[in-house]
């Protein structure tokens, strides 16, 4: 298939599900649902290089968050299990092709304010709502993505980095949509936000492919020199 033409049936297939397919049947809902996700780990396949190494381990992350919109939409724990993992993984394979400075690591700072502004506002909403047994997933949701953000930012690729950041606002909008207090249109903005943030890490596999096949080709020159 064209590469040009998977992102434009991404792109048509987020928006039929956005704003044409009805919320009920929920089958039929979380098949259109899952079309999208299912593009994307197809378009990230086709950026894989011959040799995946860390790569993978974003593909994997797709896998279990295209899992995590299935589960979701029946069991909020199990779907936020599932996206759990799949932040793992990001944040494993990010670190792998991570190339840490000490100006990257200041990211550090404002994703922990963030985190700590956004977390201390929904830990107290849940505690008054007496829902004190998602806390502790709570928590330890936001501090894996947290990280996963800030392992992108450290690898220094522009659509990981985007891609990191759009996921963490897709999150903040659903979480504060469910505990804390309705924001309008929330669901156009949670997949909005959330569809780019996957097609960006799907996207930035070519970049590190490009990237380690320039860095591979330095000793190659100088062997022939």
């Amino acid at each position: 298939m064209n590469n040009r033409l998977v992102p434009i049936l991404i792109g048509l297939m987020a928006i039929l599900y956005i704003f044409i397919v009805p919320s009920e049947p929920l089958a039929i809902k979380v098949t259109f649902k899952l079309i999208p996700m299912g593009l994307i780990i197809f378009y990230a396949m086709q950026k894989l290089p011959a040799s995946p190494g860390p790569p993978l381990l974003i593909i994997i992350g797709l896998f279990f968050c295209m899992f995590g919109d299935g589960f979701i939409a029946v069991s909020f724990v199990s779907g936020l299990g599932a996206f759990l993992v799949g932040h793992l993984c990001y944040l494993t394979g990010f670190l792998k092709m991570s190339r840490m400075t000490k100006l990257r690591l200041t990211a550090i700072i404002p994703i922990g304010i963030y985190s700590l502004i956004i977390g201390s506002q929904l830990i107290a909403s849940l505690s008054e709502a007496e829902n004190d047994a998602l806390v502790i997933p709570v928590i330890a949701y936001m501090l894996v993505i947290s990280l996963m953000a800030l392992s992108a930012i450290l690898t220094g690729n522009r659509l990981a980095i985007a891609g990191s950041i759009l996921f963490v606002i897709s999150d903040s909008i659903l979480s504060w949509n469910m505990f804390v207090s309705d924001i309008v249109y929330s669901d156009v903005f949670i997949m909005i936000t959330y569809y780019s943030a996957q097609f960006l890490i799907a996207r930035s596999l070519a970049s590190f492919r490009e990237a380690a096949g320039q860095i591979t080709a330095i000793p190659d020159v100088k062997q022939r020199i």
